[in-house]
């Protein structure tokens, strides 16, 4: 599975499981561009991320997690998770 594919299933499904409709999010985006992020066929920026997550309620690295624990089904959210934590304590400072 490719990442904006594994991506468009995680914002699919959070959304769902948020109780929001694609139109919920017309404050931070089109229904059109939405139903893009969600197929896959399209990625969205940085910013866009960070707007899509604060209508959901969610922290932008709950969806990037949900994500690539998606791409890869032998990863277990603890695994992700030291390895986030020891990539930060390597280098504090950046």
């Amino acid at each position: 599975m490719e990442l904006k594919r594994a991506f468009g299933i995680t914002l699919r499904d959070t959304r769902k499981a948020r109780r929001l409709s694609q139109e919920d999010f017309g404050s931070v985006i089109s229904q059109t561009f939405m139903s893009q992020l969600e197929s896959g066929t399209k990625g969205p920026t940085l910013e866009k991320m960070h707007d899509i997550a604060a209508v959901m309620g969610v922290h932008p690295i709950t969806i990037l997690t949900r994500c690539y624990l998606l791409l890869d089904d032998t990863l277990e959210l603890e695994q992700l998770l030291e390895r986030v934590r020891a990539e930060i304590a390597e280098n504090p400072n950046i």
